[in-house]
């Protein structure tokens, strides 16, 4: 048995942490998105990655929901005074994280960098950037086009989204081990997990073949709600719906994923939304707030995509 899924952002870090924790070591392939991946002060930069390796390693901060637990500022507080760009914070012990990678990738790809500082930390599951190509999330918006740190971090997300891109992909190929993970004999199920899904999913769906390889799978795929009652439970997914003009329910995200998936988990609120045909509900309470609460989802959605798996095409 082996399981793929593909995560970006806070929500995505929440439930592959529980996938890892109920799945046995070394059957869980985490796909991540790394369109938000950038450079500041000489430094390669891995939100995604990290949020979901801090996560496995136990070293998240679950109160911001990013970076680690027990950190402190002194860098920034030092950049600051110097006179440096302050608006990106960077935290002591995070900050190692970022020398050490950027020092690793001067001879080896990021996915080979990142097995090796995810084995470092003890992960048992393997954690593979979307690409070992460079990807840029672009977002378009009212005040121009603005690189995805600038939309999220520079300015809150505060511009009116537009539309968005994402620069080399089309030249970019899905990581090797996202390749071998989809050809697995062993493959149970493919997860999407509560990502925003244009954000956080789409960058890694837009890597050529990426999309073509999950439609042509033969196991259930799953994806998970961001949304409860309307309301995204946390980051700008609502805010983007609405300014796109799509209402923030279940049946758009299934919508957003056609072609792609058998079965949408949502929560209880939002169960008599409806389904689109050929996709599947199943309504739980999909908000995670700690530990016990993702390794009861992540066991909910095994189980819904076995028995999806059971019911056939």
């Amino acid at each position: 048995m082996s399981v793929l899924a593909l995560a970006g952002g806070v929500g995505g870090a929440k439930l592959a942490n529980g996938l890892a924790a109920i799945l046995p070591p070394g059957t869980l392939t985490i796909a991540v998105n790394t369109g938000d991946d950038f450079t500041h002060l000489g430094l390669t930069i891995c939100p995604d990655i990290d949020s979901v390796t801090y996560a496995l390693a136990g070293l998240n901060d679950t109160v911001r929901g990013w970076g680690m637990a027990d950190e402190s500022w002194a860098f920034m507080a030092a950049l600051r005074d110097l006179g440096g760009e302050d608006w990106f914070n960077l935290g002591d012990r995070d900050l190692a994280t970022h020398v050490l990678r950027t020092h690793l990738l001067r001879d080896a790809p990021l996915s080979a960098v990142t097995a090796d500082l995810t084995a470092r930390l003890g992960i048992k599951q393997a954690v593979v950037p979307m690409s070992d190509d460079p990807v840029a999330s672009i977002i378009e918006s009212d005040r121009g086009d603005l690189n995805f740190q600038d939309y999220f971090v520079r300015y809150q997300c505060a511009p009116r989204f537009h539309a968005i891109r994402f620069a080399g992909a089309a030249q970019a190929r899905p990581a090797p081990a996202i390749l071998a993970a989809l050809d697995d004999p062993a493959l149970e199920a493919i997860i999407l997990c509560p990502s925003n899904p244009i954000l956080s999913i789409g960058p890694i769906l837009a890597v050529p073949g990426m999309r073509e390889r999950i439609a042509a799978r033969r196991v259930p795929c799953v994806a998970l709600s961001p949304f409860i009652a309307g309301q995204a439970v946390k980051g700008p997914a609502a805010k983007i719906m609405g300014e796109l003009g799509l209402p923030t329910t279940p049946a758009t995200v299934a919508t957003h994923y056609a072609g792609l998936i058998d079965g949408l988990v949502v929560d209880d609120a939002d169960l008599g939304a409806g389904a689109p045909v050929g996709v599947a509900f199943h309504g739980t309470n999909i908000l995670m707030r700690d530990p016990a609460d993702q390794q009861r989802l992540a066991r909910e959605v095994m189980a819904f995509a076995r028995t999806l798996a059971q019911a056939g095409p």
